[in-house]
């Protein structure tokens, strides 16, 4: 995995996901396993109204493995 590519990709044009993805990926990618990395990298190819949807449980991730890594992030950075 290109570690400059995810982190480049974190960024979002929204601050909503701009705090919740690029400190999440700081602090916690290191500790998934390769499956949940793999997850996450997929998931930063959706737009960012389908993320943030998503996040603000306005509609479920279209996979079990997204819903549980939306989830996952919400659950580490929750304030």
């Amino acid at each position: 995995m290109n570690r400059f590519k995810i982190e480049w990709e974190c960024r979002r044009g929204m601050r909503e996901l701009d705090k919740m993805i690029m400190p999440f990926y700081q602090q916690y990618f290191d500790e998934l396993t390769p499956t949940q990395q793999q997850t996450f990298v997929e998931m930063l190819g959706y737009s960012d109204p389908e993320l943030f949807r998503w996040f603000m449980n306005q509609l479920p991730a279209p996979t079990a493995e997204f819903q549980a890594m939306v989830d996952l992030i919400r659950s580490k950075l929750s304030y």
